[in-house]
């Protein structure tokens, strides 16, 4: 690592060759040593708030990189020492400075994968801040002061919300499956629609969670249309289960058809045969009641008599990463049994996020609007058109004219495999800076120690009001009028 900085740039000049070693030796000899710079106010002052270590060891980074950068040829006047204790200092904070914090998410993506997806209530925070401070009754029985199983926290709860049998909760939906499959399937085919080979987050494609569950994919129909005798052609004496996956994350529009679970769950029941439903994300509460587009509710699943299901924990259901399992008692049962549950299942954390999430729909009155993810799918364009003018009144009047900021109609995204294709209307507070492209400006957004992520579309930066949570309209304003104030990225 090079030290760099404009004053730096502006001396690195290629040297004549005959000069070369002498330029070398005197650009040496100039740098000062470690404890010239550890003697700096500058870096007293960080040692005052930061650990000595760190801060020695960054200073000796910048003097290596100086080094460096002098034998390369690339410097032949060293910088000052207050160049390089400006350096140090500002090294040796980044070290200690958090990399997983706080953003504020005005994409307008609800669900974004990227920015954390299901933002918590309160509720959630304080459940997880009570267990993390202290011992917890995680996995004892309270009668017997024995062992006892961490799903006794969740799974009435989930019993109670959806009708099923029995639960229990890895660490995401992924392993939902994962575990599932292993259990029933290892060795034996599980029949599959083509048309719901899903191809999730991160290039992680349900063939390949098959084969590594050990069980053998069995796909049948076309991409377009599968029915419900491609299921009955495929059953054999090796086949171990029928799989329905939810297209949560795409649509086939057209000339299409899926086999629905009802009928599939004939089909197993008359061979004996388990029916497992990955809904992806899995939503306690009717959207369509809200004027959202339907998405599959875990209840209905259970009710077609699926005998398993899972689902994601931080999607629609606003709770922590896991992924819940639902289903026939003695399944549920094979299951816990598994090796495999001890590498998937879940911290205490997110077990006391999860039950506190859970407890939150046992009051359907008020739930959507404690659940943070469908308080801001609900959320109407009126109010949100609202915010987005209370931001721009709070923005000064060098800012709004320099940004040339307005208000501005648009659409949000659900995002997280969520009602795929659906978009929900919105307001932005969009940006036209003539003297900054946008995408500088938002990756400058990005870059500050409370970050701001906005999306870029044709040339201009939008703020989507949908997805800024309480409180965070002032951050932005404030931070837009201090890059206006001091120049910033506008330089």
């Amino acid at each position: 690592m090079g030290f760099a900085s404009p004053a730096v740039d502006a001396l690195r000049t290629p040297a004549k060759v005959s000069a070369i070693d002498e330029r070398t030796r005197r650009a040496l000899a100039a740098i000062p040593s470690v404890n010239e710079v550890l003697q700096h106010p500058l870096i007293e002052d960080a040692l005052e708030s930061l650990p000595r270590q760190v801060v020695v060891d960054s200073v000796r980074a910048t003097l290596d990189g100086l080094r460096r950068d002098v034998l390369g040829g690339r410097l032949t006047v060293p910088p000052s020492v207050d160049e390089l204790a400006s350096a140090a200092e500002a090294a040796a904070r980044a070290r200690m400075r958090r990399t997983l914090r706080r953003v504020i998410n005005a994409t307008g993506v609800v669900l974004h994968t990227g920015l954390g997806r299901a933002v918590m209530g309160a509720e959630a925070a304080a459940a997880a801040a009570d267990v993390i401070s202290s011992h917890s009754n995680l996995a004892i029985d309270p009668e017997t002061g024995r062992r006892g199983s961490r799903d006794t926290h969740v799974a009435h709860l989930l019993t109670y919300l959806t009708g099923a049998e029995s639960a229990t909760v890895v660490n995401n939906n992924a392993a939902s499956l994962m575990l599932i499959l292993n259990t029933i399937a290892e060795g034996k085919e599980v029949v599959v629609s083509r048309g719901e080979l899903v191809e999730i987050g991160g290039s992680f494609r349900l063939p390949d969670v098959v084969r590594r569950s050990g069980a053998i994919l069995r796909e049948v129909g076309t991409t377009n249309k599968t029915h419900l005798r491609d299921y009955q052609e495929a059953i054999t004496e090796n086949t171990a289960a029928l799989l329905k996956v939810h297209q949560s994350n795409y649509k086939i529009v057209g000339f299409a058809q899926q086999v629905g679970l009802e009928d599939l769950v004939r089909l197993g029941h008359r061979h004996g045969l388990p029916v497992v439903e990955d809904l992806g994300s899995g939503a306690l509460v009717d959207l369509s009641a809200y004027g959202l587009p339907q998405e599959p509710m875990v209840q209905a699943s259970v009710r077609a008599g699926a005998d398993l299901v899972c689902f994601s924990g931080d999607k629609l259901l606003g709770g922590p990463q896991a992924g819940v399992i639902l289903g026939r008692c003695e399944l549920i049962e094979a299951l816990k049994r598994n090796p495999l549950v001890r590498v998937l299942r879940c911290d205490k954390v997110t077990v006391a996020m999860l039950e506190a999430t859970l407890r939150l729909y046992m009051d359907p009155e008020t739930v959507v609007q404690r659940i943070p993810p469908l308080r801001i799918l609900t959320r109407s364009p009126v109010e949100i058109e609202a915010k987005a003018r209370a931001l721009l009144s709070l923005l000064s009047a060098q800012a709004r004219e320099r940004l040339a900021a307005s208000v501005e109609p648009a659409t949000s995204e659900i995002g997280g495999g969520s009602l795929p294709g659906e978009e929900l209307p919105t307001y932005v507070l969009a940006l036209r800076p003539q003297d900054v492209d946008a995408d500088a400006l938002a990756r400058w957004l990005r870059t500050r120690d409370l970050a701001i992520y906005p999306r870029v579309s044709k040339d201009a930066v939008l703020f989507d009001l949908r997805t800024v949570l309480n409180g965070e309209v002032e951050e932005i304003a404030a931070t837009l009028n201090a890059l206006v104030a001091s120049g910033g990225v506008l330089a």
